[in-house]
């Protein structure tokens, strides 16, 4: 599919579509990590579309540079990443994704219900789209920063799911055991830990990737969106 144009509260900005070979189904916001909407993130996109799932990604660095697509091939691709993850504004950035959210439920494929997913940026995105919005429900790979936000946990409504990699150069053990304990007995908020794991086990041809455990994290991920969003 070709990428779509979002109209946001401050300005347009692009997102990819992928839609499932039914042409219909519910919605799901992707959110990309700091190396843009590549590759990477398309083809995640289009796993999602084969789940059945309306998967939309939109570029959450258009305030900065629209239409990055980078990889965590080189380190000057490394330096572009940081640089644009330095300068990105949250909370503008959950007002995107917000905003995209309307849109994606806006879309005719779109059957009505929408989540969100996202990874290491993303997934500290992923958990203020739980905590800021009305999506369906979320699920969260690796977020970054995870432990300076969970004064907000409060405010999650709608069930989430956390994947957490408990090698995670980004995510100390210190802020696990906060997350662990933060969300211990919830009914709203799921865990998982991979021991082993190192940040972005799940990036698809990324220098981290572990098939193995992307597998059983992706397939409890399919699981849980196919339960929240039916």
């Amino acid at each position: 599919m070709p990428d779509i144009t979002i109209n946001g509260r401050d300005g347009d900005f692009s997102a990819y579509l992928s839609l499932p070979a039914t042409g219909s189904g519910p919605g799901l916001l992707v959110i990309q990590e700091i190396f843009g909407v590549n590759q990477s993130m398309r083809r995640m996109c289009d796993d999602f579309a084969a789940q059945g799932l309306v998967a939309l990604c939109p570029d959450i660095f258009w305030r900065q540079e629209p239409g990055i697509q980078i990889t965590d091939k080189t380190d000057e691709e490394w330096q572009k990443a940081f640089q644009l993850f330095q300068g990105f504004d949250t909370d503008k950035g959950v007002e995107d994704l917000k905003d995209a959210l309307a849109a994606l439920r806006g879309l005719d494929a779109c059957s009505g219900k929408a989540g969100s997913v996202g990874y290491c940026l993303g997934g500290k995105l992923a958990f203020l789209m739980a905590t800021r919005s009305d999506a369906d429900c979320n699920v969260g790979y690796y977020g970054v920063g995870l432990d300076e936000l969970l004064g907000e946990a409060g405010n999650i409504s709608h069930p989430t799911l956390l994947h957490v990699a408990e090698e995670d150069e980004y995510c100390p053990k210190e802020t696990q055991e906060k997350l662990a304990e933060a969300f211990a007995g919830s009914d709203l908020v799921t865990l998982y830990s991979y021991p082993d794991m190192p940040h972005a086990f799940a990036r698809v041809d990324g220098i981290h990737y572990h098939a193995e455990e992307a597998s059983l994290a992706n397939g409890r991920t399919y699981a849980f969106l196919k339960q929240k969003l039916a």
